[in-house]
């Protein structure tokens, strides 16, 4: 998978409307794929709290850990081991569960990493998405992207019920779930028409999720 090969902005968004679901009250929080520490810096910044990153990429860790209180550089299933038990308030993973082989696995590991009332907060993307259903449905076609719901490093693909069915098997009781990104477009109130407005799910191109252990 080639992570070099993706624009210098994919690896640092600020996810303003990921930022609003964090809890009030916090100390500590862990940002899976840190990207070079914007989100995390932001959060840090505006909270004043402790933030630790995890990063695959070499680069872009080395930037990140100068922002954060700590960044570690390796893949997320080899970086649990390195990460404290009952630390984290939260743990962050935007858009980084469809990226891994085994997501439900790592949600499991990763649950003693956070403290008794710790939340993990999930941004996924949804496959059901319009512009992907459309090339589905019309085109016949499943064709990878550089970015976006068919980003051709995404490893597995996710609906909103399958979202909710991960977390609920890795033994999670889930707190919020909503799309977010809605579409401005008003090619998903054609395609409802076809699934008799039962399909409101493709305005939004990922799920939020809130899950305690």
């Amino acid at each position: 998978m080639k992570y070099e090969n993706k624009n210098k902005g994919y690896y640092e968004n600020s996810r303003t409307e990921m930022q609003k679901l964090l809890p009030p009250n916090i100390k500590t929080v862990l940002d899976i794929g840190c990207g070079n520490g914007t989100f995390a810096n932001s959060i840090k910044n505006s909270k004043k709290i402790e933030v630790w990153g995890v990063e695959l990429m070499s680069n872009e860790a080395n930037i990140a850990s100068e922002k954060l209180d700590k960044v570690i550089n390796k893949k997320v299933e080899d970086a649990i081991d390195k990460l404290p038990d009952n630390y984290f308030d939260v743990i962050y993973f935007n858009d980084v569960l469809e990226h891994v082989s085994y997501p439900d696995t790592i949600l499991k590991e990763i649950k003693i990493k956070l403290k008794q009332n710790g939340v993990v907060i999930s941004s996924i993307p949804n496959v059901r998405y319009h512009s992907a259903m459309y090339n589905f449905l019309f085109k016949k076609d499943w064709k990878y992207a550089k970015s976006g719901v068919m980003d051709y490093t995404h490893l597995r693909f996710f609906t909103s019920k399958s979202i909710k069915r991960m977390y609920m098997n890795a033994g999670y009781s889930i707190v919020h779930h909503k799309g977010i990104n809605k579409t401005k477009s008003i090619k998903p109130y054609f395609l409802n028409i076809l699934f008799l407005f039962t399909a409101f799910d493709m305005f939004y191109l990922q799920f939020a999720t809130i899950a305690k252990k």
